[in-house]
């Protein structure tokens, strides 16, 4: 392609006679198909780079000097180009690429997963020889072997095309499976002691043009023939990843990436894409519980009885003493349902969605907002606050290497350790606990030509960082560290604001908590991102009454529980137990409240232990709503099974509820529910049924701040920790010991076991030993466990995994405070 070429918005190509306008940074092949013509492949993929690998797409193309055989998916379209698609010579070409395919790849077809399904299948059919001429002996090899807990290889079937290697390679980073050996012999595989253990395997199923990778959780379930299948919304974490849910005789048996390119391209994380087993298990809750004594077990009983309970619990109680924790696994109509009913109804603010681990619903609302393609503006700057979008946010962290990896992206990190993404930044800046907002005020100043130390920075490193800054920046803002509070994050939060040209986007993980913001389930706010007074006058009409002051949120709740100043306290799909940072807080607070009533879809240490009423609730595929994720995009959740058992969904029980209270909701199905929504809010105004039918793939984008105004930046400095004394930093993991991973077998064992890592400068001053075994002592609990030596961790650290199978570090972990000390002992 010549400069000028590139330079032109469009280019004249001719395809089997029939001229079209083509981008001209398109390869031919994505053009074709643009413009109507499939052009067989078996490597190429539009979201990976170009390798030529298997030749079927090969046409003749004409440029000028003449026809000849050209493998489509390496040429740029160029103008005056001239292309054959269906000649003689290109068929011939096509029929003997599939023949020497073939010659190896077993007739295995009637027990195959990918029978149905399968391009190789489809085009031997369209494109390939009638009959093989090959007689000898097909190569054979031992068959499956496991590559991954999830994923099995088959090498017979194998073609050699390359897609799975540049997914682990160029996409995910994980370049954990690989050609070897050579000619005939040549295989993909992984070396020994070095499994597939990628959070991103599942992507390589999905792509494999034939049966070669299978996952486990889908072999010989069912033939694609057999499965019905919907467009929905991923619900395990905030990105809201577009799939498709494919079910079988009433059952959910796989989940596949749809490429929105707004959103996940396609790809998702083995969380998103296994999730859907939890939704079969047998931790399911099939039926309503209650206990029916102090010390008893919960049994089952039918729904007349459980809401009766609930509902005399809600009865002329005081809403000052009554509470709701959680409510981010909820849909958007079950939200605004279970909104209404606890502020609307019953009278109470005292409403949390995050669980003490998030950030300041107004500070997430008022900030200037981001997309996910906003972040990933090639030539922009991305600044990395806190998490680690590779453990919580997966199809993101695949979307924002993209950006660095492929589009010239800066990235810039401003976290408490190395992550998933330190190895292609170009500054990683690792602040101690509690110190990121002095570290992010130190980097805006240094914009400006004045550097200094800060948060365990050397000023030289942040004046490098600062130099790098240029183009729009996106703050990407989390929580980096689960045992420290908000507030440094807060402050980050507000320095960084005051960059050039600057967008922030949430890196909140927990499902759809940016919906449970937007329908008010946080105290002080009301559905539509309005404050409670702000938004009292648009919901006059809509609801019975509204708050009149902020209530507590989830830290001030388990507080008053714990002083015994709470009668009833609802948890919406929720598990304080292991997810509070505050375990002590989390068993005093419960064990106080009058009444516990938990709506829930999986058995959890906080309802079995702790719930008086269980409200049986429906999966994410067994009811219709929406899911508002990260960036505020607005995408449909279609039903595609029945709920299991007699469970209901979340709003039809809120609005259940209100109804034995005396009180219409005045919605009976999420239509009507969206419809309330659109009239009362202030920026869902164009939430529309023909809005989301047409943003079926890519969503509906929901603007703005409505009224929210940012909270005032904390003051003050943190507290000095004293020279025996190790800062603890808690990070989420993609793997945990989280109830929904619990219940997937094809993911429950994959937590890694626990360990302590510290900076290897630290060693000496601890007089211990990597690989030793050690306490960690804070002033709420203890921990043994093996330490090894990290360099990524700062000095004067220690870093743990906030929840492994077995173990949750809020045992550790005082809410309260604005970091958590720990020393280091020996056992």
């Amino acid at each position: 392609m010549t400069d000028t070429e590139k330079q032109l918005s469009t280019v004249t190509v001719t395809i089997n006679g029939e001229a079209f306008q083509a981008d001209p940074n398109d390869k031919l092949i994505d053009a074709a198909e643009k413009a109507g013509t499939y052009i067989p492949r078996f490597c190429h993929h539009s979201r990976m780079n170009p390798v030529g690998m298997c030749r079927m797409c090969l046409v003749e193309v004409d440029s000028g000097r003449g026809p000849g055989l050209q493998p489509s998916c390496m040429v740029d379209c160029s103008d005056g180009m001239t292309v054959e698609t269906e000649t003689d010579v290109v068929k011939k070409a096509q029929d003997g690429v599939l023949e020497f395919l073939l010659i190896n790849h077993p007739l295995d077809c009637p027990v195959c997963d990918k029978g149905g399904e399968c391009p190789l299948q489809d085009q031997t059919v369209a494109y390939g020889p009638a009959e093989s001429r090959f007689v000898e002996e097909k190569r054979h090899y031992e068959k499956p072997i496991p590559i991954s807990d999830t994923v099995y290889l088959d090498r017979e079937r194998c073609i050699l095309c390359d897609r799975c290697t540049r997914f682990a390679d160029e996409v995910a980073g994980d370049t954990l499976i690989h050609f070897m050996d050579r000619g005939n012999n040549t295989e993909v595989n992984t070396f020994p002691d070095e499994p597939f253990a990628s959070y991103f395997s599942g992507n390589t199923v999905q792509i494999c043009p034939v049966g070669a990778l299978t996952a486990k959780p889908y072999r010989f379930k069912a033939r694609p023939w057999d499965l019905e299948e919907t467009i929905s919304t991923a619900w395990t974490d905030s990105v809201g990843s577009r799939i498709t849910v494919q079910s079988s005789r009433n059952q959910v048996l796989r989940l596949l990436g749809i490429d929105a390119d707004a959103v996940n391209w396609g790809w998702l994380s083995d969380k998103e894409r296994f999730s859907f087993e939890a939704l079969n298990s047998e931790g399911r809750f099939i039926a309503p519980m209650v206990r029916p004594g102090e010390g008893d077990d919960l049994v089952t009983t039918g729904w007349a009885d459980a809401l009766g309970r609930a509902v005399d619990a809600l009865t002329d109680v005081d809403p000052n003493r009554v509470a709701v924790l959680g409510g981010a696994r909820m849909n958007n109509e079950a939200q605004y349902a279970w909104a209404k009913l606890m502020k609307g109804v019953v009278g109470t603010d005292h409403v949390d969605a995050q669980l003490g681990d998030g950030l300041p619903a107004e500070l997430v609302l008022g900030l200037p907002r981001a997309t996910i393609n906003d972040a990933c503006r090639p030539g922009g700057t991305i600044l990395l606050v806190g998490s680690d979008p590779k453990e919580e946010l997966g199809a993101l962290f695949l979307r924002l290497r993209h950006a660095v990896v492929e589009d010239g992206a800066t990235l810039i990190e401003l976290t408490p350790q190395r992550g998933g993404l330190s190895g292609i930044a170009a500054h990683s800046l690792h602040a101690r606990p509690g110190e990121v907002g002095d570290l992010a005020a130190a980097l805006v100043a240094a914009t400006s030509g004045t550097a200094v130390d800060a948060g365990g920075v050397s000023a030289d490193a942040i004046a490098a960082a600062a130099g790098a800054i240029s183009g729009p920046v996106t703050v990407v803002l989390g929580r980096g560290s689960v045992a420290e509070a908000a507030d440094s994050t807060v402050a980050a939060a507000h320095a960084l604001n005051g960059l050039a040209d600057v967008s922030f986007l949430s890196a909140l993980r927990r499902g759809n908590v940016h919906g449970a913001l937007d329908n008010g389930l946080a105290p002080g706010l009301l559905p539509g991102r309005t404050t409670l007074a702000a938004g009292a006058s648009r919901l006059a009409d809509a609801w019975p009454s509204v708050p009149s002051s902020q209530g507590n949120d989830a830290a001030a709740i388990l507080a008053a529980a714990r002083a015994g100043e709470l009668d009833v306290l609802v948890l919406l799909s929720s598990d304080p137990v292991n997810d509070f940072p505050d375990y002590d807080l989390v068993c005093e607070g419960l064990s106080n409240v009058g009444t516990v009533i938990a709506v829930d879809m999986l058995a959890s240490d906080s309802t079995m232990g702790f719930a008086d009423v269980v409200l049986a609730a429906s999966a994410p595929t067994e009811s219709s709503g929406t899911f508002t994720n990260l960036e505020g995009r607005v995408s449909v959740m279609e039903q595609k099974v029945t709920p299991a058992g007699t469970s209901r969904p979340d709003w039809m029980i809120a609005a259940e509820i209100a109804l034995r209270l005396g009180s219409d909701l005045r919605v009976d199905s999420p239509e009507s529910i969206r419809a309330e929504l659109a009239s009362v809010s202030a920026v869902h105004g164009e939430l529309t049924e023909e809005a989301l039918a047409e943003g079926r793939i890519e969503g509906v984008l929901i603007p703005g701040s409505g009224d929210i105004e940012l909270p005032a930046a904390p003051a003050g400095d943190g507290p000095a920790n004293d020279a025996y004394s190790l800062r603890l930093v808690a990070t989420r993991k993609m793997y945990d010991g989280g109830v929904a991973l619990r219940n997937s077998p094809a993911s429950s064992g994959l937590a890694a076991a626990i360990k302590v890592r510290v900076n290897p400068v630290d060693f000496e001053k601890l007089g211990v030993e990597a690989q030793a075994l050690v306490k960690i002592v804070s002033g709420r609990g203890e921990l043994l466990a093996p330490v090894e030596a990290d360099a990524g961790v700062p000095t004067g650290t220690a870093a743990i995994p906030y929840s492994v199978d077995g173990w949750v570090a809020n045992l550790l972990i005082d809410a309260a405070a604005p970091v958590t000390d720990v020393r280091v002992e020996r056992p």
